[in-house]
């Protein structure tokens, strides 16, 4: 009896073994897109500083960057950049229309529900942009019955639903047409990160501005199918000596400007979500 149940014990092991082993290995997600020698990248194209199309037509920002340099040093020679809303990105991913979002996306726990998130790789602050001749709102509790606007599937849209309840909300599929709203008077504010703000302000020489101190900071990270665990490895290893070796600063300075310290206030931020 003793040596059945040793027997067992051993068989049992030995599945469980096997059964560890083949789920590990059947993650090829890493290997099928070197073998492909393609990734799909999924970005809005239409939310500066961090994915816009430049004066050559091509997709360029902070987050285009980031992903041109993930890819080379995870061994993908080539991307393709798919243009789409932050309202579709996390459906996107699960039915296979791109490998990876990489578009200033917060790992907020309603996504983490659905999609996996790398290490962080961004941060900012939010902020409310008004008119320049506003004389009625200064903080957040100015916005009481004010129309207040923000981009369909953002982390801004959600913050907004959850924290000014007694606001009218309304979403834009995207930031060009929401700050377009607030110049012409259609709506009273826009809840925006400063970044994307101070973007859209300068390029379009829009009379807008913003007030108040940060409504608050939001980690970014890229986006991918649940289980896709080489290539999340993959992309946190690159992540983290990108960090190290000083890219993430360098393409935070070129793109967002030469004095911000992305790599200090991705320490802060994740500091102040522990």
């Amino acid at each position: 009896m003793k040596m059945q149940r040793r027997v067992l014990a051993l068989a049992t092991g030995a599945m469980l073994s096997l059964s560890s082993f083949t789920a590990i290995s059947a993650d090829n997600s890493l290997a099928s897109l070197r073998a492909r020698g393609d990734i799909r990248i999924a970005n809005t194209q239409a939310s500066p500083p961090w994915s816009f199309i430049n004066d050559q037509n091509q997709p360029d920002g902070y987050d285009v960057a980031m992903a041109k340099e993930i890819a080379k040093r995870i061994g993908i020679p080539h991307i393709t950049f798919v243009a789409d809303t932050f309202k579709n990105f996390v459906e996107g991913l699960k039915t296979d229309k791109y490998d990876l979002v990489m578009n200033d996306l917060t790992p907020t726990p309603e996504r983490e529900k659905q999609v996996d998130f790398s290490e962080p790789y961004g941060v900012e602050e939010f902020r409310i942009y008004v008119l320049d001749n506003n004389k009625d709102i200064h903080e957040q509790h100015d916005l009481a019955g004010k129309k207040v606007g923000a981009t369909a599937g953002t982390t801004n849209e959600s913050w907004s639903r959850e924290h000014l309840t007694r606001s009218d909300i309304l979403a834009y599929d995207n930031g060009g047409l929401v700050f377009n709203d607030l110049a012409t008077g259609r709506i009273d504010a826009v809840i925006s990160s400063y970044f994307g703000g101070e973007r859209y302000r300068k390029a379009n020489n829009l009379p807008i501005k913003a007030v108040g101190q940060p409504l608050t900071y939001q980690l970014s990270a890229a986006a991918l199918p649940e289980g896709h665990s080489s290539l999340k490895a993959a992309i946190d290893e690159a992540i983290r000596g990108m960090i190290a070796d000083g890219t993430v600063s360098k393409l935070s300075q070129h793109y967002i400007g030469p004095d911000y310290q992305m790599v200090d206030d991705i320490a802060k931020a994740k500091a102040e979500v522990k």
